[in-house]
């Protein structure tokens, strides 16, 4: 006996492969993400969790005349009714309609704590505030009841809602949107009423204007605050032609007394957050022109920090130059017209095809209502022509009614009139009847019949349409429209300042030990000698500069290394070690240090004799690893650098450890970026393991070389240098006995 295999059959159900399936859920959950949840509909620019909640407050009764509710009462009606999602999210989405530093014009009367511009999720709960709409929002909802729009069934199929409103106006680009779909976003401005509305009617006398045409009165966005727009007009046009872009914002400030006020932010940006981000900088010493920074926005002043500088010579406009380059008080915004067509699908659009095709949305709101109240109009003119056989046969009609089992037929059959009329005439109250006037319904017909005359005339001309609907235009801006608070003032971005230039340019001097420690002090009259080392440290070499230079340290590789002077410690310890900031290799140790500005030319040399010119810059850099710079023979070091003044006049001394000096012109010796360099003096071959270059100087005319031997100093002139002079290369001459054990040599100029 086999065992059989019961298989499990389905009955209604579709088998196909989870591949299949799973491309299929995600792509119904895309769509669903796209239509109806991150990008807004041109007709009325709503996403549909807003215009629920618009719709929800406006079957509550909460006009912008009625008194507010609480928030959860709405909110409630919106999940339960129309939007079953998260509350804090439809709460949050309703905030952001009444807040009026997020929403150019909201359509949401807040009472209580709705956010601050400081902090705008810092709003009470729902249970705490309360909420209306505004005015403006009859724009969105006046028309809702006039046969505008097509209504929908909720979620559970109990009630219905309207699948978009009716707005006036343009309110897609009046308030603006930002959202994120699957594969999509959308960023939408917020824009001038006043301007928008104008853009309509031009659109709608020229349908031919192009997008520069329409640029003339749609300048550019409107944003809640009064911070500059500084994106140029031709950039901006090519925003609103291509449907993409970005828009500069930057914030206002003015000068009270030394101090530096600033009254008003980019959209969206939290005072907070730049005091934050000033702060961060002051404490890193990146900013010595501030003295203190204080925030003094109050209720009357939403938008008031107050920069405080260390002098009047700081200069205003370049300090807020850098913070604007280094802060929030410039912020570029994106820009992506995407949005939800008359069609049903996302697409980017420019300007132009934005206003087009909302003004067939208002075209077609138009006609409908102009239809709808046309149906009313002749409904009752029918039902009045009725009513007045009623009244001229009025006896007739009572004894119909009150003799006859069915008095409608009788009715329809007596004075041939339509069901409708008939029913209109049984429905209504004797004593009405009784006081009808025939000329009161003859007044009525009059009425209706030169109504229904307009509508039929407006419906059957374009013109008439086109002007119902600029007149309507321009209603709603006379009655809601205000004026530009974004100003457009055309500048170029914001450039940091370089490190240096925000640093008080002061005397330094750098001081190196022998074991590789740095440090700085203040001025230039310090003895580094008289510094106090860690034990078995001491004095290597010192230079003098200022605090916005950079100092270059030379390792016994040959490497070059730089960083800014004043970054260094304070000479008040003993200072840092430079492994901490650079890497040099293995074994490596520092030798000598030079600072001075970029142009500045330097002579380099090995202590086998070899060196070049090169200009300071070559030996900066960034690199922690540094750069390669002097190029040493086996056995060699680097000897201290020497300063050039002028290459023309100023002669290059080198000394030997056995006495040796040479003197020749610095033209002599080549200019390189890097290398081993030329020979500078000659060292026989016989004595070059014993003998090297102890120190090199340059001397100008006018100043005076000393050379140190022991405890003693000999002092040279200029001119004392003459019988020392000869060729590069050559091996120079001898200094006196008792001078030839050279331990440095030092210039005075």
């Amino acid at each position: 006996m086999t065992d059989s295999v019961v298989r499990p059959t389905f009955h209604g159900f579709e088998q196909i492969p989870l591949r299949e399936y799973a491309e299929r859920a995600y792509l119904d959950y895309s769509m669903y993400v796209v239509l109806d949840r991150a990008l807004p509909f041109i007709g009325d620019g709503l996403k549909p969790v807003q215009r629920r909640i618009i719709y929800a407050m406006s079957e509550l009764g909460l006009a912008a005349g009625a008194k507010p509710k609480k928030s959860a009462r709405t909110v409630g009606d919106v999940i339960g009714k129309y939007h079953p999602h998260g509350d804090s999210a439809c709460y949050e989405a309703m905030v952001l309609m009444a807040q009026p530093f997020s929403y150019r014009y909201p359509l949401i009367d807040g009472q209580g704590n709705f956010g601050s511009q400081d902090d705008p999720k810092s709003f009470a709960a729902m249970r705490y505030t309360e909420s209306k709409l505004t005015p403006i929002a009859e724009v969105l909802l006046g028309e809702l009841g006039q046969g505008t729009v097509d209504w929908t069934p909720n979620f559970d199929g109990t009630l219905e809602e309207p699948a978009w409103m009716p707005a006036r106006l343009p309110h897609l680009l009046l308030n603006g949107t930002t959202g994120i779909a699957v594969g999509m976003a959308t960023d939408v401005p917020p824009h001038n009423l006043n301007e928008i509305v104008s853009a309509c009617v031009r659109l709608l006398d020229d349908p031919d204007a192009t997008v520069r045409d329409l640029c003339e009165h749609v300048r550019g966005p409107d944003y809640p605050t009064t911070a500059e727009i500084i994106t140029a007009a031709t950039d901006l046009q090519a925003m609103y032609e291509t449907g993409t872009g970005s828009i500069r914002a930057r914030a206002t400030f003015a000068r009270e007394a030394a101090n530096i006020v600033i009254t008003a932010l980019p959209y969206q940006v939290s005072p907070s957050k730049v005091i934050e981000q000033i702060a961060a900088q002051m404490r890193a010493k990146k900013l010595p022109w501030l003295e203190d920074i204080r925030d003094e926005s109050d209720h009357a002043n939403a938008v008031r920090v107050v920069l405080i500088p260390r002098s009047n010579r700081v200069d205003a406009e370049q300090l807020m130059g850098h913070l604007f380059a280094t802060t929030d008080l410039e912020k570029s915004y994106r820009v992506n017209l995407n949005i939800i067509g008359l069609d049903g699908r996302p697409q980017v659009k420019n300007l132009k095809a934005i206003l087009a095709e909302w003004l067939t949305f208002r075209a077609d709101t138009v006609t409908r209502r102009l239809n709808h109240r046309l149906e009313k109009v002749e409904r009752r003119l029918h039902l009045l022509e009725g009513l007045l056989v009623a009244f001229l046969n009025l006896d007739e009609v009572i004894r119909i009614i009150r003799s006859e089992d069915e008095p409608k037929p009788a009715l329809i059959a007596r004075f041939d009139l339509s069901d409708d009329q008939a029913e209109y005439i049984l429905e209504t109250k004797l004593k009405q009847l009784a006081r009808l006037e025939e000329m009161k319904i003859r007044g009525e017909q009059d009425e209706l019949d030169s109504e229904r005359d307009r509508l039929i005339a407006t419906l059957g001309s374009k013109a008439k349409l086109r002007k119902l609907i600029k007149d309507e235009l321009l209603a709603d801006a006379k009655k809601f429209g205000d004026a530009r608070r974004s100003p457009l003032v055309a500048r170029e971005a914001a450039q940091a300042l370089a490190e240096t230039e925000l640093v008080a340019s002061e005397p330094m001097t750098i001081v190196l030990s022998e074991k590789g420690w740095v440090r700085a002090a203040k001025g230039h009259d310090v003895d580094a000698a008289a510094l106090s080392y860690r034990d078995g440290d001491g004095l290597l070499g010192a230079v003098r500069g200022r605090s916005t230079q950079q100092v270059a340290f030379l390792d016994s590789s040959g490497r070059s290394y730089s960083t800014l002077a004043h970054t260094l410690p304070s000479a008040r310890g003993n200072g840092e070690p430079l492994t901490g900031r650079f890497s040099p290799a293995a074994g490596a140790s520092f030798q000598a240090l030079a600072t001075a500005d970029s142009d500045t030319r330097f002579v380099l040399a090995s202590s086998h004799g070899y060196g070049f010119v090169t200009r300071f810059e070559n030996l900066t850099g960034r690199q922690k690893a540094g750069k390669a710079m002097l190029s040493l023979s086996a056995g060699a070091h680097v000897v201290a650098p020497a300063q050039v003044a002028d290459t023309a006049a100023d002669r290059i001394v080198a000394v030997t450890s056995a006495g040796h000096l040479l003197a020749f012109p610095v033209a002599e010796l080549p200019e390189l970026d890097k290398g081993k360099g030329n020979k500078i003096i000659e060292i026989p071959k016989a004595k070059r393991g014993t003998e090297h270059v102890v120190a090199i100087a340059v001397v100008s005319p006018g100043s005076t070389l000393s050379v140190k031997s022991g405890a003693r100093t000999m002092t040279l002139s200029f001119k004392d240098l003459d019988p020392y002079m000869g060729a590069r290369a050559s091996r120079g001459g001898l200094l006196p006995r008792g001078w030839q054990k050279v331990e440095a040599l030092h210039v005075e100029r």
